[in-house]
């Protein structure tokens, strides 16, 4: 990555990638509850998309997320294939696994990055990633431990 535009377009290319998996992930499964999940996340990543581009198209200087805490509940579990017939739960740890990849990456990018400007954007492209992550592992914990509420 060579410049602020072009780690911004990649992550712009990334938001793409995950709306079409949340999308695709919503026409696969039957539970609505999980559809709507689902749905929800891919409209997140829309909304990400948008604000991406508005940095990309304005040149403005710098990008502030909210840092959220790290629970590394999905380091724990295990990558799954998307089925329709899988359960809530299942689904669930396979998107923490998908927003736990891009924050891993965009952490490398950051460790790798010799420019500031750029180590920083992706330091709060990290915690873009983690605020999704922190709420899946919300809702899975939830979903996955019933017996403790």
């Amino acid at each position: 990555m060579k410049s602020y535009k072009d780690i911004l377009a990649m992550a712009v290319e990334n938001e793409v990638e995950a709306h079409e998996f949340y999308k695709a992930a919503a026409a696969k499964i039957q539970d609505k509850n999980l559809k709507k999940t689902f749905e929800d996340l891919a409209e997140e990543e829309t909304k990400h998309k948008v604000l991406l581009q508005g940095y990309l198209e304005n040149d403005m200087k710098t990008m502030k997320f909210k840092e959220n805490k790290d629970f590394q509940l999905s380091e724990t579990i295990e990558e799954q294939t998307l089925s329709t017939d899988m359960s809530f739960k299942d689904a669930i740890a396979l998107a923490m696994k998908k927003e736990e990849e891009a924050m891993n990456m965009y952490r490398q990018f950051a460790e790798a990055s010799e420019d500031e400007k750029q180590k920083e954007t992706f330091e709060e492209l990290v915690k873009m990633e983690q605020q999704h992550k922190t709420r899946l592992e919300d809702i899975y914990t939830n979903a996955a431990f019933v017996e403790v509420w």
